[in-house]
């Protein structure tokens, strides 16, 4: 049987993060499965997020900064008429308020055009940006609010699949730093009802898709020599100029 000993782990590793966890919380996780310390990740989900995770094992590290810069995809629901003060279902409702009369699917497809394209966007409170060294998400836990700097994104595609009032599932391709959940609350503000994130689920980063990814499940059953059989080589997964 192999040892953790007989085995250099190297290489990019996709899993399907579950519900309730935090990125970091998938860190550690695969840290004990692999006996090393040497393990990151290439862009945060929520912890009411699932989806597409890239974990960086060993010197795939160094390739942190390319694969967090790729653009991304989700599918995910929003609920009109609620507020939450951190803009998804974990949050404290702050206000609910009723649809506009009439809303139809068609005046919902044309508020959420409206949100194509380049644009800053200012995080929210409940967010681990870090201000002064501090995650804005400890600041907002305290009831405070400070002045945040908006931030260059876009977004390439954001589509209603289903709408059922008030529920609206959606699709959205976008660049990295783009908070899905603001998104859902700036339209809820736009459609002067509110809105908030109910679900999401990160579909795909770049030519990464979630259905190539392990579960947390399956990478504890399979034994240390098998996970490497699943590590995607540095050299396949990022440009050569890259490297």
């Amino acid at each position: 049987m192999s040892t953790r000993q007989d085995i250099d782990f190297e290489g990019i590793l996709l899993v399907d993060k579950p519900q309730g966890i935090t990125s970091h919380d998938v860190v550690d996780r695969l840290r004990r499965k692999l006996r090393m310390k040497k393990i990151g990740h290439a862009g945060t989900l929520d912890p009411l997020a699932t989806g597409l995770l890239i974990m960086l094992v060993g010197k795939a590290t160094k390739v942190s900064q390319f694969l967090i810069s790729l653009d991304k995809a989700y599918e995910g629901t929003f609920l009109l008429g609620v507020e939450t003060d951190s803009q998804d279902a974990d949050g404290k409702v702050v206000a609910e308020k009723p649809l506009p009369d009439g809303l139809t699917e068609e005046m919902m497809l044309k508020e959420m055009a409206g949100f194509l394209g380049d644009q800053y966007q200012t995080p929210p409170m409940f967010s681990a940006k870090k201000i002064d060294g501090v995650p804005l998400y400890k600041m907002a836990r305290k009831g405070k609010t400070v002045e945040r700097e908006p931030r260059f994104i876009r977004i390439n595609e954001l589509k209603l699949e289903n709408w059922e009032s008030p529920v609206g599932k959606f699709f959205m391709d976008c660049s990295k730093g783009t908070y899905v959940r603001t998104v859902v609350h700036d339209l809820g503000q736009r459609l002067g009802c509110g809105a908030h994130l109910q679900s999401l689920r990160r579909t795909k980063i770049d030519q990464f898709e979630v259905s190539q990814s392990l579960t947390l499940e399956q990478i504890n059953e399979v034994p240390l020599g098998e996970v490497q059989k699943h590590l995607i080589p540095v050299c396949e997964a990022v440009p050569t100029h890259v490297l």
